[in-house]
């Protein structure tokens, strides 16, 4: 009874201003629960109202409650109290990483198709070890071969082999990804009518971009490029490939998937796919249709939880193409050794 006395007279007597408000936030998770649990009485409309606007389970804002409530305190609390720590993710948008409901996990695990991620199983890693020679000779070679990729608005209108785009997508899809969610989808655009459309859609946020959204440094430093809110590439490139990023997945039952770093997962994979393409003999140019988004998304008519990341003309250099005489940073300015 001594902890418990101690701590209502440092509360009541707002000694610790710290250790009030853990009480008030408490209290208040408190009411949560309470508000939440009374909802098993109200009618069925109600209660999926009431659920919609609660939000996130309900151990979540109690546990943090008492977590602070003793952190906070400067007390130690009787080993039966001491709050127990849970798993679980914030949510936050510094890293990307969507909060997981610990009322779907314990649903999850109540279902019989729910598996335990340690029960995938593992398999022996077949690597082949090159000589130091070796190395250095491939990694020459392919520096060599990136080094002289260069962005085009400038294409030829010659065919490329439908397979090639699709082998170069696959190759993007190998990329790594937060818990292997694999949150990506590649849409390849090739008829005349699909591009004319999408080229409206660009031009028509890209010339509002230009001449009132953008800032006037933004468009001077776009000038000496040569690039303006016209982009004739759109239709003259034989294929677009427009790279959706997605935010969360969903599954066979229409539920929610989390997915983790998409956005670091989807930037990798466009990295693989531009490189893909230059490899394969392919010119590109990394196209972001700012404020298109939305407007591509529901003329290719895809769900929801995709967004537009990149949009990529694809094809063969026109033969009178130019590009800017552009330096690229010395290994001293990008490259540092600890």
């Amino acid at each position: 009874m001594g902890f418990l006395t101690n701590l209502a007279r440092r509360v009541l007597t707002a000694e610790d201003p710290a250790l009030t408000a853990a009480v008030v936030l408490l209290t208040a998770a408190t009411a949560y629960i309470y508000i939440k649990e009374s909802t098993s009485t109200q009618p069925p409309a109600l209660k999926a109202v009431l659920k919609k606007k609660a939000g996130k389970p309900s151990s979540l804002p109690s546990t943090l409650a008492v977590e602070c409530l003793v952190s906070t305190s400067g007390l130690t609390p009787p080993p039966h109290s001491r709050a127990q720590p849970i798993a679980y993710y914030q949510n936050t948008d510094l890293d990307n990483t969507p909060f997981m409901e610990i009322t779907e996990i314990a649903e999850a695990e109540a279902t019989e198709d729910f598996h335990d991620p340690f029960d995938l199983p593992h398999v022996p890693f077949n690597f082949d070890r090159l000589s130091h020679s070796e190395s250095m000779k491939r990694s020459l070679d392919f520096y060599k071969l990136v080094n002289g990729r260069r962005s085009l608005r400038m294409f030829s209108e010659d065919p490329v082999p439908i397979e090639v785009i699709r082998n170069c997508c696959m190759a993007a899809a190998t990329a790594p990804s937060g818990a292997h969610t694999e949150p990506w989808t590649f849409a390849i655009i090739h008829t005349r009518e699909m591009k004319a459309e999408i080229r409206q859609i660009i031009e028509h946020e890209e010339r509002i971009n230009y001449e009132s959204r953008m800032s006037q440094q933004w468009v001077s430093d776009l000038a000496k490029l040569r690039t303006n809110w016209e982009k004739e590439y759109l239709e003259t490139a034989p294929y677009l490939i427009v790279v959706f990023k997605q935010a969360y997945g969903i599954d066979e039952n229409g539920k929610r998937v989390n997915h983790y770093y998409y956005e670091q997962s989807n930037s990798i994979a466009c990295g693989i796919l531009i490189t893909a393409l230059h490899n394969a003999g392919l010119v590109t140019l990394t196209s972001t249709p700012m404020n298109a988004g939305p407007a591509i998304r529901a003329l290719l008519d895809r769900p929801v939880n995709e967004k537009v990341q990149l949009l990529l003309p694809v094809g063969y250099p026109a033969s009178n193409a130019t590009v800017p005489d552009l330096k690229r940073k010395p290994a001293s300015k990008v490259l540092f050794e600890y």
